[in-house]
């Protein structure tokens, strides 16, 4: 019986194996573009235009920065690629990444790996920086819920945790065409890979 294709070529022109990932496949303007145009709370936001998985990436590594301020810049990149994989397998809710079971995290994990050496990482994060990014990727969710998800703050609290009020001053949601989001992605990544050198 023939296997089904497990490969996807992106706009770059590579063929990306998605089973069985390389770091030579990897492109960060496919990254970019795919998480700009991946919504996140499956889509189910206030405004005009989706709030993308490329978005919650940079400000998640907004809020890393603010909680970790002496991180270098390979962490900080760490923290802006923390959903990269979700270019090609799109972002699900945490409530059906545990009904899709183990599948979907195992497939996560390669292109992450993958991902991570293409820019010089190491391939599995350290469990501090981990629990690191987890913490800003939480406020960051809390953020989302409560300034367009529809959620009411103590509803918020509860699922994601209370940040201090004092580490959102001046932090809010950005609801922006896909391809402002795009650019200001790939520009970030250039400019954390330029600090690394």
């Amino acid at each position: 019986m023939k296997q089904p294709r497990a490969w996807q070529r992106m706009l770059s022109g590579r063929r990306l194996d998605l089973l069985d990932p390389t770091p030579m496949d990897i492109e960060i303007d496919d990254i970019a573009h795919g998480l700009a145009f991946v919504a996140r709370w499956n889509g189910q936001t206030i405004g005009d235009y989706a709030y993308s998985v490329a978005e919650h990436s940079l400000l998640v590594e907004q809020i890393f920065a603010r909680l970790y301020p002496q991180a270098n810049p390979a962490q900080r990149l760490a923290a802006l690629l923390h959903d990269a994989p979700e270019y090609v397998i799109g972002d699900m809710i945490s409530p059906v990444k545990a009904a899709v079971g183990p599948g979907y995290d195992q497939l996560d994990k390669r292109l992450a790996a993958a991902i991570h050496l293409r820019f010089g990482l190491p391939a599995v994060p350290d469990e501090k920086l981990k629990k690191h990014i987890k913490r800003a990727d939480r406020i960051s969710a809390y953020l989302e819920a409560v300034q367009i998800a529809g959620f009411a703050q103590d509803e918020a609290a509860k699922i994601f945790g209370r940040p201090k009020a004092e580490l959102l001053q001046g932090l809010s949601i950005r609801l922006r065409p896909p391809t402002e989001v795009r650019a200001d992605y790939t520009a970030r990544h250039a400019a954390l890979l330029k600090e690394i050198g």
